[in-house]
Parts: C-alpha cells; sequence; structure tokens
C-alpha cells in the first residue's frame, strides 16, 4: 500500500513551528517523501503541523453542514454554527435543527497519526531528533489520535480501532486483509481514554513559546471531557431506547451503571488533577462590581492563550495577507448598525429568549435561581404569544410591563449574559443597538415585523426603530434566507466578538479559539460529583468550584451543589462555546427537551405609543421560522449519525439508518 506524499505548505506557518523554513527552501511544497521529511527536524515538524490539521475542533471555521477546517466564504453555510440545532440560538434565516449535514469518518486522518508514529521513530533512530524530542511528539500523536475519536465516538457510538498503519498487512487485491470491524461503544471509550492517559506521559506543562500545542494539562482537559461524556451516554443512553443489531452487539450503548461510575471516577480524577497541580487560574475571579466582572468575561476571550484559565486552543493568523489563516467570526456575526464594510449574510447569530431566561440577576438569595426577563406586570412569564406575521393579536389585553429604554429589562443581569449577548439597547462598537420589531398606534392597533412610520404630536416613529435600514438592527426580513441580516430573536452574539476588527474582508479576525478552559473542568468535576452513585468526590470542593465561577462573575452568595444548580451554571457559563449540543446529546436530553413540535422562541421590544409619554414593552413570541415550519422534534435515532459506506465496508449499521 502506497504511503501518502505531503503537501507541508502553510503548515510551519499555521502551527508556529520552528525549523520549517529552512526545510521548505531545500524541497518542492508539493511533493516531498516521508523519508526525505524524516532526514530534518524541520520535516518532522511539518508532519506534527500536519497531523495538527486533522483534529475536528469545533471552532470558528468549523460548519456543521460541511465539516472542520472550511476557511472559504459559502453563503450562509459560512455563518452557521452548531448552537442553531439547539435551544441556545437560532439563524435569523431559517429553523435550523437536528444533526450535521456531513459524515465524519476520518480513517484517512486516523492513518496520517499513525504513520506519523512510525515515521517519529525512524527520525529518532536516525539521530534527527533527540529522545526527550520524539517522545513529546508521540504523545501529542495520542493526544490527537485521541481527539480524533472522540469526534467520531460522541457521533458514532463504537467505531473500527486502527492503532497502527496497516501497509504490512496489506494482500494487494483484497481490501478484506485490512478490514476492521466496529469495536463495542465501551470499547472504544476506553481506548480514548487509555490515548488521553499516553498523551499525558511525556506531553510538557507548559508549551514553551507555542501556546498552541498539547500540554500535560490539554491531555487532562480532554480526559475530563470524554470521561464525562462517556460516563452520562452510560448512565442515560436508555433514556432513549433504540434496537437493533447495532444494539444487541453493544456497539452503541449496552453499558451498565457500573461503567457509568467508573467513568465518571476518571473525570474526577483527571479534572482534580489538573485543578490541584497546574498552573491554570481562572482569569480576573474577583472583580469590584458586576460592570468589572462583564468587562472581564468579555475580556477572557479576547486575551485567549494569554490568561491562565486557557489549556488548549486554536491560533490564527490575518487572512487577508496569510491565506485562509484567519476566521471570519466578527465579520459574519455583526449586527447591521455595525456592519459599515458591507459583510454578506453577517448578523445570523441570534441567541434565543429561551437562552437569555436562564441568566441570574444580583438578588443573590442563594438560590442562584434563575431570573426570566420580566415582561408583563402579572409575573405570567410562561405565556407565549404567536409570531406577528401574517395573524392580529389582540395585544391590548396584555398587561405589560412598561420600560423607559430598550435596555431597562436587561439592567442588572447576570455579567455573563451581557458579555456573552448584545441586547436590546446594548452599545457595541461604540454604537447604540437598536432592536425593535414593532410598534403598538394610539389607537391600539399596531405594525410588526415592518418600518412603517406613525405621526404623533408632531413626531415621527418607526417600527423598527430608526428610518433607515443601517439605523437598526432588528426584525427587518424575517425568515428571509436572501436579506435576513437583522435579528429574529432580539438578540446577537457577543462571546468571542472583537470590536477592533477591521470588517472589510473576510478571514481578518485573529483572536484564539478557546477549546479547553479551566472553567469547564470545574463544572466537569461538579457535575461527575453529583453523578456518580458511588460516594466519589469531594462535594464540598465541587460547590466550591462553581460558586468560584459566580463569584467571578460578580455574585456575592453562594449556592447549594445540586445537580440543577451545576447544570444551569454549565450552560451559562459556557453560552455558545460548542457544549449545548453534545450535553444534550451524551445526557439524553433532547428527545425530552424538543418533543411534540417545540418551539424556540424570540422576544420583540415594542415602541408603546398609547400613553401621553411613549414607553418600550416586550413580547414574548415564537421564534417564527419555528412557527412556519410547525417546530421541532428530535428522534431516538438522531442520538446517532449513520455509519457511512456500510454497503461497501460491511459494516454494522447504527439503528434507524
Amino acid at each position: 500500500m502506497k504511503r501518502n506524499i505531503f503537501s507541508v505548505a502553510a503548515l510551519c506557518a499555521l502551527m508556529s513551528l520552528s525549523g520549517c523554513n529552512a526545510f521548505l527552501e531545500l524541497e518542492p511544497l508539493d511533493k516531498v517523501s516521508p523519508d526525505q521529511l524524516t532526514s530534518t527536524q524541520g520535516g518532522v515538524k511539518a508532519l506534527l503541523a500536519n497531523i495538527y490539521t486533522k483534529m475536528p475542533m469545533e471552532d470558528f471555521d468549523y460548519r456543521p453542514n460541511n465539516g472542520f477546517n472550511q476557511h472559504s466564504y459559502d453563503g450562509v453555510n459560512a455563518t452557521t454554527r452548531l448552537s442553531f440545532y439547539t435551544d441556545e440560538s437560532t439563524r435569523s434565516d431559517a429553523g435550523l435543527f437536528g444533526q450535521e449535514g456531513f459524515n465524519y469518518w476520518p480513517y484517512e486522518d486516523i492513518r496520517q497519526v499513525n504513520l506519523f508514529m512510525e515515521n517519529v521513530a525512524t527520525a529518532k533512530e536516525k539521530g534527527t531528533i533527540t529522545e526527550d524530542e520524539a517522545n513529546r511528539m508521540t504523545s501529542e500523536a495520542h493526544f490527537i489520535r485521541a481527539y480524533i475519536y472522540f469526534g467520531m465516538a460522541k457521533r458514532l457510538g463504537g467505531v473500527p480501532i486502527i492503532d497502527h498503519a496497516q501497509d504490512d498487512e496489506y494482500v494487494p487485491g483484497d481490501p478484506s486483509s485490512v478490514a476492521v470491524p466496529r469495536s463495542t461503544e465501551k470499547a472504544t471509550w476506553d481506548f480514548i481514554l487509555a490515548e488521553c492517559d499516553l498523551a499525558a506521559q511525556y506531553l510538557p506543562e507548559t508549551a514553551d513559546t507555542d501556546k498552541f500545542r498539547a500540554t500535560k494539562w490539554a491531555a487532562y482537559a480532554l480526559k475530563s471531557r470524554v470521561a464525562l461524556h462517556a460516563a452520562s451516554v452510560a448512565k442515560y443512553w436508555n433514556r432513549a431506547p433504540l434496537a437493533g443489531p447495532a444494539v444487541d452487539q453493544n456497539l452503541v450503548g449496552g453499558m451498565t451503571a457500573a461503567d457509568a461510575d467508573a467513568y465518571y471516577k476518571a473525570c474526577i480524577d483527571a479534572s482534580y488533577y489538573l485543578i490541584k497541580n497546574s498552573d491554570r487560574a481562572l482569569y480576573m475571579p474577583a472583580p469590584a462590581n458586576a460592570e468589572e466582572a462583564a468587562t472581564n468575561f468579555q475580556e477572557l476571550f479576547m486575551q485567549g492563550e494569554n490568561t491562565d484559565e486557557y489549556i488548549f486552543g486554536k491560533g490564527y493568523l490575518d487572512g487577508t495577507t496569510n491565506t485562509n489563516q484567519g476566521h471570519s467570526w466578527t465579520q459574519w456575526n455583526v449586527a447591521p448598525q455595525a456592519n459599515a464594510f458591507g459583510a454578506l449574510k453577517y448578523g445570523r447569530f441570534n441567541p434565543t429568549l429561551d437562552m437569555i431566561d436562564l441568566f441570574e440577576d444580583y438578588t443573590d438569595n442563594g438560590q442562584g435561581a434563575s431570573s426570566p426577563i420580566a415582561t408583563r406586570t402579572d409575573g405570567n412569564e410562561d405565556y407565549v404569544i404567536r409570531s406577528f406575521s401574517g395573524n392580529r393579536q389582540d395585544l391590548a389585553s396584555i398587561p405589560f410591563r412598561k420600560y423607559n429604554s430598550l435596555y431597562e429589562p436587561f439592567a442588572g443581569k447576570d455579567a455573563r449574559l451581557l458579555a456573552s449577548v448584545i441586547v436590546p439597547g446594548s452599545v457595541y462598537d461604540g454604537i447604540d443597538i437598536i432592536i425593535q420589531g414593532g410598534l403598538i398606534k394610539p389607537d391600539g392597533s399596531y405594525i410588526s415585523y415592518a418600518n412603517d412610520p406613525v405621526e404623533k404630536d408632531g413626531k415621527t416613529y418607526y417600527g423598527l426603530g430608526a428610518e433607515g435600514s443601517t439605523m437598526f438592527s432588528g426584525y427587518l426580513y424575517v425568515g428571509n434566507g436572501e436579506n435576513s441580516n437583522w435579528t429574529a430573536t432580539g438578540f446577537f452574539v457577543r462571546k468571542y466578538m472583537d470590536e477592533s476588527v477591521s470588517l472589510g474582508s473576510d478571514n481578518a479576525s485573529t483572536n484564539t479559539f478557546i477549546d479547553m478552559r479551566l472553567a469547564e473542568v470545574y463544572l466537569n468535576y461538579a457535575e461527575a460529583t453529583l453523578e456518580n452513585t458511588s460516594g466519589y468526590g469531594d462535594q464540598t470542593l465541587a460547590a466550591q468550584y462553581i460558586n468560584d465561577l459566580r463569584h467571578r462573575a460578580g455574585h456575592t452568595d453562594n449556592i447549594p451543589l445540586t445537580l440543577d444548580n451545576v447544570l444551569k451554571e454549565r450552560r451559562v457559563e459556557l453560552a455558545f462555546e460548542g457544549n449545548r449540543y453534545w450535553d444534550l446529546i451524551r445526557r439524553r436530553e433532547f428527545h425530552t427537551e424538543f418533543a411534540n413540535d417545540r418551539m424556540r422562541h424570540a422576544l420583540v421590544p415594542m415602541l408603546d405609543l398609547r400613553d401621553a409619554d411613549p414607553k418600550y414593552v416586550f413580547a414574548r413570541v415564537n421564534f417564527l421560522p419555528d412557527e412556519n415550519g410547525g417546530g421541532n422534534t428530535f428522534q431516538n435515532v438522531d442520538y446517532y449519525r449513520p455509519i457511512p459506506n456500510t454497503d461497501s465496508n460491511g459494516l454494522v449499521q447504527n439503528p434507524g439508518r
């Protein structure tokens, strides 16, 4: 079987690995043999850079419809995030829901990792690299292989485990000579956790000058994440019963309560070891007030690898001068009022009202309860009306609470909300963001999702808050696939938004994607301590960890350690970081959260002209594309993606596929 010839152009720049430039001057960039690559230290590092690019990181360049490392602009796919498939956020032009639109089957990537391990051994034998360098690189390969297999296991369950290059086993003309059946789901999780241990063995505690290479702490953070996922599936997979050959052979599910406890223990041990032995610490853990807490939390995602909270992530160069090495998070998610340079299909990342309602205020009464946005004088915040499009509603009968400004309902909310979300009346890049979805006329009739003008007392008021479409940011072209660049939920994302970046071209953003940070490890420890049935873990420490996160957010009380509190803290702390989808999957809660055509919700600010002094009211409505589409229902079979190419590879297919 022929070994691959590597294309190494730009890999060294991407990974910031030293020693590559001299190597690349010696050989053409498109065809370099492994023998040549292992003859120089720069060549080995180019091979290392290559396998880092194979990691299925759900970063700024991950697109659920296309896959990983998607750099070029491709319409709305470029703006789509996995968060949109949950109750956390949605896309303004469409009610996305369900699963990714591509199949992840990365066995060519796994082959590259396996070959790299062989090439490292060869380079060590040649004296190209030292034994210490070889040990570190091999541990990095174990880390990357664990990461890739985790990407498969959480989507597919048990998969074929191939831990070496199969060249010497291949019989020409007989593909079955290298065929490997699916392992059980348990065996797959066990393999990934063992890979994490092998990764930790020789990885350094610090990454020196390159903070995007794996460290010992990245291996422990990955093990914490993987073990919690495996434990949750083991404990809860029967919440969503499945049937078929894959179930009968334990290729999906099939794990016991004892397995769950063993995985929870692995999560606790990995988390605790990292917390107690690393130099990682929460960023700005003791703010003077809530305003400072919001500033600090927002800054965390701008500082990235330069904070003590950072464990592992992905760095970027300016893609306007380094092809495909930047990202466009800010350009694609900017609000219309701040889009002076005309980015295409922008502003479509719309957090849902369901998510906004989770955040606390600063009552700090020791309970930690969510504080839904107050819209009514009778306190009935469960009341939701149909979307305004295409139907008339009696607004006069709704006891709206009236506000003096768009921002007033959000004042005093948890700092993490205001640091993660652009709410109506927020200031972004020095601009007051106007998000208004209509107005109530003096006679009680109303305008919704339109910018019609209304005269009162010699003054003109507009339905969407200002005269021109570049002067407001909400509810224009709701559900219109081509033009829906204004929020359709009442909110935009703020987390990771870089107000200093130029919006003039794609791939100009360079802030780091934080894949693993200490806050997640705190939350993993707390959840695993509560969920295991053997009493393992320290509940006092777990309570301290979740309260440390709340104190960092400006809260002054301590809340009790309950599962509800931990899961709520997980949602508000890690909002929009890619966790919610997989938390619903691993805990088998997707089908109950999205049952019976569930609708997601929006908040529509309206200017009420019925009184002498105009006031703002806020209507809770169904998100229009969800309403038009009849809502969303998650099926049990959707917990596992289909195994690709079963007609030719002979593998057992997942249930319902």
